[in-house]
């Protein structure tokens, strides 16, 4: 596939410019800024500039193309619907410097969501502000630290999983913490032992997700959650993989006192692409005087925003969250209702068990027994053939398919970690799992292939290491 740079046909454009009817000055701007020669654009008709557009767009991969099987990131398929009321002119045309009477509805529909998530969650009081879960989770430890701060505690450290997704450790030095690591036992979850010894008087809460990135539930939660509370700490649930008991089991009944809510993977707000997400944040009673403001509330029939909060984290986002997001993410609770979300988590646990037990035979599985949303599978096997977890990803682009999270969880070599969603019937978990069967045949008998692979994309395996090193997305200068 070419460079639009290198379709480019010398004169022909895809515009017409009316004729300058005014008097033409260029000394109106400073010579420096002048150009001393044309700029390199492509010169391309209209048509060709449609094609070129429509040709990258069918060899981009999205979830309406195919199978994303990305563990830990719930890339499931949303519901058109949601884009659909997101662009209702009532949404679409207000702005957030409109008088708060003329934005009622918009108000009204973040006040309820807040308060679905609440259920959902088991906490008392949700904000809508942050928009990602990254975001999410470091207003959760801002709003940990203004809690041990107003009580004159100085707590300086997080405790963090060693299995955690990348972000907690971030989230916690950027919030003014110290990130501490727990082990995990020899079944993948929380070692209560190591926990005990590390919890202190110094560390202000755990971050634990539940299903972990293993995607096994923490069996133990009730044991880890008094130990954490016994010690006067926070209990904060990273909520990325709640997709995985939504509807049927609610954090705060595990004793979490933080939750961050991801509507991007859960509540059918697409996902990727650097687009817009949504990163709300729970808190049980306790900490409600510190999130973060504007706050809603309800006078009588009437919605507003309000600053009134001393002991709030203050703003951490401009206005008030991503609105089209919260749009998307209120029309999929309302049309599911609570039968519904839970129907997701129940196809989302049978999937991924399903496919875990196809694999197994044929990859080695480090962790026995039932899974949750998600599963972690190990190459190590083929490793052992001269053949990486990476060479069996770039070998499944040819088979048309998304390879799954690699090398991820750290604790587990040669990982590969599979999600496959509610959304995915067993006809694509099938075609999945025969396109894995086949690799894993192909690495017995010619193990170059995957070695060489992938042989069908528009550009063949990339040096990655000079790729990240030496990025360079200029063509000319």
């Amino acid at each position: 596939m070419k460079l639009i740079f290198e379709k480019t046909k010398g004169g022909s454009k895809s515009y017409t410019i009316p004729t300058l009817d005014v008097m033409h000055k260029v000394e109106a701007l400073p010579e420096k800024y002048l150009r001393k020669a044309k700029p390199a654009l492509p010169e391309l008709s209209e048509v060709d500039v449609v094609r070129h557009f429509t040709e990258l767009a069918s060899v981009n991969y999205h979830i309406d193309k195919g199978f994303y099987p990305l563990g830990s990131c719930t890339m499931k398929y949303n519901p058109k619907v949601g884009e659909s009321i997101a662009t209702f002119d009532g949404f679409r045309d207000i702005h957030p410097l409109q008088f708060m009477r003329t934005v009622q509805g918009a108000l009204q529909i973040i006040y309820e969501l807040e308060r679905l998530l609440a259920e959902i969650g088991g906490m008392d009081t949700v904000s809508l502000q942050p928009a990602a879960g990254a975001h999410g989770e470091l207003t959760g430890l801002l709003i940990a630290r203004a809690y041990f701060d107003k009580k004159g505690e100085r707590r300086h450290k997080i405790l963090i999983p060693d299995s955690a997704h990348g972000t907690n450790p971030a989230s916690s030095v950027i919030a003014g913490f110290e990130a501490i690591e727990v082990n995990s036992n020899a079944k993948g979850l929380v070692d209560t032992e190591s926990l005990a010894k590390l919890m202190d008087a110094d560390v202000a809460a755990l971050m634990l997700t539940v299903p972990n990135t293993l995607g096994l539930f923490e069996s133990e939660i009730e044991k880890i959650s008094q130990i954490v509370h016994e010690r006067g700490g926070l209990l904060y649930l990273d909520g990325a993989n709640l997709n995985a008991f939504l509807g049927i089991v609610t954090p705060g009944d595990l004793g979490f006192d933080i939750v961050h809510f991801n509507l991007h993977k859960t509540f059918g707000t697409p996902h990727g692409a650097g687009g817009p997400g949504g990163g709300g944040i729970g808190v049980q009673k306790q900490l409600e005087p510190f999130l973060p403001v504007p706050r809603i509330i309800k006078k009588g029939e009437f919605f507003e925003l309000t600053d009134e909060a001393p002991d709030s984290i203050g703003h951490i986002h401009i206005f008030y969250g991503n609105f089209g997001v919260i749009i998307k993410a209120y029309a999929y609770i309302r049309m599911l209702g609570a039968p519904g979300l839970k129907r997701v988590a129940e196809n989302a646990v049978i999937n991924a068990n399903y496919l875990m037990n196809l694999l197994k035979e044929y990859y080695d599985l480090p962790y026995e027994g039932p899974c949750m949303h998600e599963f972690v599978i190990s190459c190590e096997r083929q490793k052992a053939l001269g053949v990486r977890g990476l060479d069996v990803a770039k070998r499944l682009l040819d088979f048309e398919l998304h390879p799954p999270t690699i090398y991820f969880p750290l604790i587990v070599r040669e990982a590969f970690m599979i999600e496959p969603t509610e959304t995915e019937s067993k006809e694509t978990l099938d075609e999945f799992f025969e396109a894995m069967k086949k690799i894993a045949e192909e690495v017995k008998r010619s193990p170059d292939i995957p070695k060489g692979a992938p042989y069908k994309t528009p550009v063949r395996r990339l040096d990655e290491v000079t790729a990240a090193r030496s990025l360079d997305v200029s063509f000319y200068s």
